[in-house]
């Protein structure tokens, strides 16, 4: 009996597993098997690789059972699925909706007026199976599943929630019918294998503007300015969201097994419209600091390739470039911190705010160059570091802004001719010299070196020499 209900992540080792395989071009054929054993007490999966007919097992359970007997059937299981005729697990015709409960709460149910129509499933069916990711591979069929499939402005539109096996990711796939067939036409990643179908608010976009298709949790959804979205079979109408700004989006979720209270405000902020493909443009925003923080910014130029969200690109585990969603885009957790005012070649006092938020990878950091009229200006991403270094846009020439955790034990050191126009605990903003800067943080057990070159390419070399190694040319401004 196919089982859909584990809430669980594949772990780092897993994902780092997945990316090597991949990146040496091994055909894997996977096939999975989930078997409950018991009525309650454990599950199995057994995953295949076809070339080299070797093959894993774990048990996900809740209470232990015997070991022997999760033994025997792994085994039984393994044995059987690796003779020679193995069965191709792929469905006819993808799933309508998706088997994720709630206690007896279905999330995501089959809906759409064009659910119950075989030759529209199929033809789906048919789409999603010919897609291909940016990286070549294919939707599992029989792991993802149609949320939506009917007739909306005039136009047939279907939404998938997509599984990729090996990429470690969930793909939201928007589709619209040419003719006599559907086409993919738009398709937005997420690194959470699992998040689609276990989230409750998911971005649509068509010719009109957005909407949102929500799960059978959602009692009511609010736009930005805090108006009802009216919902119909789950997809909501218009909400007002711009092409290029951040907007708050507010679901309030029924009482149910995991939420016995309920949820008033589940908040969420939407990137725009006009956020490129692949991208996955609906952020979670807990505590509503994200709204606050990108309000008055052009999240287009967040998103662009040299934006703090797109700027750290992701690669392969032989450091090849790799198409789709950027190692840099958020996932939530964004917020925003002042790091005070600078002034620059005589005009007046800008703001620098610290932007942060939490990736697949780590949390990251940019900062936000405010002029008090014109158009604002951000460094690249900063993966944590303990001095983080960020080259900064600004007339009549580019910042370079220092920040760190001041401490008693810690000195800063920037080279010899260096102006600071700010210097205070914890932050040092100073003009961008010509050619590569280097600058180091020492304490008594490691010292930070990173530099600025001509692009603002960052670079953390941590010198376990302590304080004075690899500091050649460098002037300590002062214990911070």
């Amino acid at each position: 009996m196919p089982i859909d209900r584990i809430r669980r992540r594949p772990s780092p080792g897993q994902s780092r597993e997945w990316a090597e395989q991949r990146s040496q071009s091994v055909k894997i054929i996977e096939k999975r098997s989930t078997y409950r054993v018991g009525a309650r007490n454990a599950f199995l999966v057994v995953s295949l690789r076809g070339d080299r007919g070797d093959t894993q097992m774990r048990s996900i359970h809740r209470h232990r059972p015997a070991a022997g007997a999760v033994l025997a059937l792994a085994l039984a299981l393994a044995l059987g699925t690796v003779g020679c005729d193995a069965i191709d697990p792929s469905p006819a015709t993808l799933r309508a909706g998706f088997d994720t409960h709630d206690g007896g709460l279905e999330i995501w149910p089959a809906r759409g007026r064009l659910m119950d129509d075989p030759q529209s499933t199929a033809r789906v069916t048919a789409a999603v199976s010919a897609w291909r990711t940016p990286t070549g591979d294919r939707a599992h069929l029989a792991s993802s599943g149609i949320l939506w499939l009917g007739q909306t402005e005039g136009a047939s539109l279907a939404l998938v929630a997509a599984t990729v096996p090996g990429g470690n990711a969930s793909w939201l796939l928007q589709l619209s019918e040419q003719g006599s067939r559907f086409e993919v036409a738009r398709a937005a990643e997420h690194p959470d294998p699992g998040y689609l179908v276990y989230s409750d608010v998911l971005p649509v976009y068509l010719s009109s503007g957005r909407r949102y298709l929500t799960s059978a949790r959602v009692e009511q959804l609010r736009g930005p300015k805090g108006d009802e979205l009216p919902l119909d079979d789950g997809l909501s109408a218009r909400a007002d969201v711009a092409d290029c700004r951040a907007a708050p989006v507010t679901a309030t979720l029924r009482r149910t097994e995991s939420l016995p209270r309920g949820k008033r405000t589940d908040r969420m902020v939407d990137l725009g419209t006009a956020v490129a493909d692949l991208r996955y443009a609906l952020i979670r925003d807990e505590s509503g600091s994200g709204a606050r923080a990108l309000d008055g910014l052009n999240t287009c130029r967040l998103a662009e390739r040299t934006g703090p969200f797109s700027s750290i690109p992701r690669r392969d585990a032989n450091g090849d470039m790799i198409d789709g969603m950027p190692m840099s885009w958020p996932l939530d957790q964004i917020s925003a911190r002042s790091l005070g005012e600078v002034t620059v070649g005589g005009n007046p006092p800008a703001r620098l705010d610290q932007l942060q938020w939490r990736t697949d990878a780590g949390n990251m950091s940019a900062v936000v160059y405010r002029p008090p009229s014109g158009t604002p200006g951000f460094s690249r991403a900063d993966r944590a570091n303990a001095l983080q270094r960020y080259v900064v846009p600004a007339k009549p020439q580019p910042l370079v802004v220092l920040v760190w955790q001041p401490g008693p034990d810690t000195s800063l050191s920037l080279p010899p001719r260096a102006a600071p126009l700010v210097e205070q605990p914890g932050v040092v903003v100073l003009p961008k010299a010509p050619g590569k800067q280097s600058y180091s943080l020492s304490s008594p057990h490691r010292t930070h070196h990173r530099t600025a070159a001509a692009r603002g390419v960052t670079a953390d070399r941590p010198d376990r020499a302590g304080p004075g190694g690899g500091g050649a040319a460098l002037r300590d401004i002062a214990p911070r």
